[in-house]
């Protein structure tokens, strides 16, 4: 932790603003405050980062970049406030990573199924007890379909479950804030939005469906299971579910930032929240969208993908990968699990993903010739913000102002 003032002196007195709810600069040229490594070689990251973060006046944001399995660029960007005191935001600090999640979760089942517990043909209704009376198609729901958002739920028919706690509590008689089993009962109470197998759309619920899944078949907390089986093999420790309050925060957690409010979620009071603190409810989200972590721990994540290993054999990494039954887009991309891709110039995959909630942005990315990068932000695209996803064009571009890759593994620096 620093002094406000020697905090201040290094920033020029010129740095994001710290508020909930800040409107973007139109026009800052404040030298960003930062910590860790950026070798020279790879500049052009450092400083595409910095435009990105100046002009959408974000205040803490993260960047890390990896080639080949090796770490060589791991950024902190901006500094936040905690008690009085302020801190500089750190390679390692912790971040919500929304959607990123899925990739986590889909590696999970994965295992599951690796480990001959689970067939990714069941059906989720055997899985977990769900009955299909409100719907028969329930039944044509399984774990494949789940995995790869063929399901049979469309948030743009339907309102995202996963964000619908107000609607959810009144309907079913309960007080808020409603969990898992409330979500279910509401959700299976009801139709499907289309035929499962038949067409593509993105749902959390899907993926909260799967968290479940994982509980019951391993036995073990859906946290539990990942950090044990699927983090700690490979030295991922700082990585955590998040939770809904600011006073729950972790001791590295930076802030976030919206200027959005919403009823809280998370008690009977009606009060009106900052959307990030209790406007939705993030233990809800856990397998769909509730990890912390920092863009070390997500590029190192993603070596696991790269080659069987002691998470994932190659069976299983094929089959994270898959095209799905239906949904391969005219670009020729397609949905795995938890994972878009599509084929890469040099005969092998793109895979990435973004995620997005009140008071979050994050963006991962491996692509060809062993580069993977990840970056992100305490604020997401709001009225008024430049286009968050940006970002993947900007970092892609970023990779041809390298003109050699340094060697340097900084991996052992961050774990």
């Amino acid at each position: 932790m620093l002094s406000r003032r020697r905090l201040l002196q290094a920033s020029a007195a010129a740095v994001p603003a710290l508020a909930l709810g800040a409107r973007p600069a139109q026009a800052r040229s404040a030298e960003v405050l930062t910590t860790g490594v950026v070798p020279s070689s790879m500049a052009g990251f450092d400083q595409a980062m910095k435009t990105f973060i100046t002009e959408r006046d974000i205040s803490c944001a993260q960047l890390a970049v990896a080639k080949n399995g090796k770490i060589l660029l791991a950024r902190g960007y901006g500094f936040y406030s905690r008690s009085g005191i302020l801190a500089r935001v750190q390679p390692t600090s912790l971040f919500r990573i929304a959607s990123l999640s899925k990739n986590i979760t889909g590696a999970a089942i994965a295992r599951l199924a690796q480990d001959g517990k689970l067939s990714l043909g069941a059906k989720v209704t055997s899985l977990l007890g769900l009955s299909a009376t409100a719907d028969p198609r329930l039944a044509n729901v399984t774990v494949w379909r789940l995995l790869q958002h063929t399901a049979g739920w469309d948030r743009s028919v339907t309102r995202d479950p996963l964000w619908d706690d107000h609607t959810i509590a009144a309907s079913l008689g309960v007080p808020l804030p409603i969990d898992h089993a409330d979500i279910m009962k509401y959700v299976t109470a009801r139709r499907l939005d289309f035929d499962p197998g038949s067409k593509f759309a993105y749902s959390n619920y899907g993926y909260m469906l799967l968290g479940r899944i994982i509980e019951k078949v391993s036995g073990m907390s859906y946290e539990s299971y990942v950090r044990q089986t699927l983090l700690a093999p490979v030295g991922i420790t700082r990585m955590r579910l998040g939770r809904s309050l600011r006073a729950e925060a972790f001791s590295t957690e930076v802030p976030y930032a919206s200027k959005y409010t919403n009823k809280s979620v998370v008690d009977q009071s009606g009060t009106v929240v900052p959307y990030p603190y209790g406007g939705f409810n993030m233990p809800n989200q856990d397998a769909n969208g509730g990890w912390l972590a920092s863009a070390v721990d997500m590029v190192k994540w993603g070596f696991v993908f790269d080659k069987a290993g002691t998470v994932l054999n190659s069976t299983s990494i094929s089959r994270v990968f898959a095209k799905p039954e239906t949904g391969v887009t005219a670009g020729g991309s397609w949905y795995g699990f938890g994972w878009n891709v599509r084929t890469n110039n040099v005969g092998g995959l793109n895979t990435w993903h973004n995620g997005g909630m009140p008071g979050t942005f994050s963006f991962l990315a491996r692509v060809q010739n062993g580069v993977s990068y990840c970056a992100i932000f305490n604020r997401r695209e709001e009225e008024g913000t430049p286009d968050f996803d940006s970002i993947d064009p900007i970092l892609g571009r970023a990779i041809g102002t390298v003109k050699t890759w340094p060697t340097t593994d900084l991996t052992p620096r961050y774990f």
